[in-house]
C-alpha cells in the first residue's frame, strides 16, 4: 500500500508562497496520478489540483486557483509538488496529497495521510 506524507507547511502572511511536497514511503510514484486536497475547519475537504502519472497532463478545480497554485512532480526525486503564491487568508487549512484517477476527474483513492498546516494571516 502507497503510504503518502505531506510537508511544507507552515504560518506565512497574506501574498506570501509556500511550496509543499508529497513523497511516499515503500514506493515509487513515477506513474501513480497524484492530487492535492485541503480541507478547512468546518468544510468539506476538497480538490485543488491534480497531475497524471502517466504524461504529467494537470487539472486544477477553478480558476482562482490555477492563477496561484501550480502541481508539479519531479520523479528523480520521488516527489510532487504543490507552488503556492499569492496566498490569501481563506487559504488557511491542512492540505493533502493523494493518489486519484486522473481520468475519473481525479477521484481520490486510498488511505490519507496526516497532512501539512497552512495558515495564511492577514
Amino acid at each position: 500500500q502507497v503510504q503518502l506524507v505531506e510537508s511544507g507547511g507552515g504560518l506565512v502572511q497574506r501574498d506570501e508562497s509556500l511550496r509543499l511536497s508529497c513523497t511516499a514511503s515503500g514506493a515509487t510514484l513515477d506513474h501513480y496520478d497524484i492530487g492535492w486536497f485541503r480541507q478547512a475547519p468546518g468544510h468539506k475537504r476538497e480538490g485543488i489540483a491534480c497531475i497524471s502519472g502517466n504524461d504529467g497532463k494537470t487539472r486544477y478545480a477553478d480558476s482562482s486557483v490555477k492563477s496561484r497554485f501550480t502541481i508539479s512532480r519531479e520523479n528523480g526525486k520521488n516527489t510532487v509538488y504543490l507552488q503556492m503564491s499569492s496566498l490569501r487568508p481563506e487559504d488557511t487549512a491542512t492540505y493533502y496529497c493523494a493518489l486519484v484517477e486522473y481520468d475519473l476527474t481525479c477521484r481520490p483513492y486510498g488511505s490519507w495521510g496526516q497532512g501539512t498546516q497552512v495558515t495564511v494571516s492577514s
